[in-house]
């Protein structure tokens, strides 16, 4: 059973998309903060009143979060 949940967050045109790597979630938010709250929030819905072995999660996962960031190029 995995213990964590994985998902990427990248910088959208005008807000910062997060999704899941293991669930269908997809979420977004205006400041990394915010979409993290709504990550949170998205994952704990899609668990609610779920049998979580369906999914092979264990009870009370983490959350692992990957941020996408453009490099800066020096000239």
């Amino acid at each position: 059973m995995q213990h964590t949940i994985s998902a990427h967050i990248r910088k959208g045109e005008r807000y910062y998309v997060a999704e899941c790597v293991e669930l269908p979630v997809v979420t977004q938010g205006k400041t990394l903060e915010e979409v993290v709250e709504n990550l949170k929030e998205a994952v704990a819905l899609q668990l609610e009143d779920e049998d979580l072995s369906k999914w092979d999660i264990a009870p009370e996962p983490t959350l692992l979060v990957t941020f996408e960031v453009e490099p800066h190029l020096v000239a």
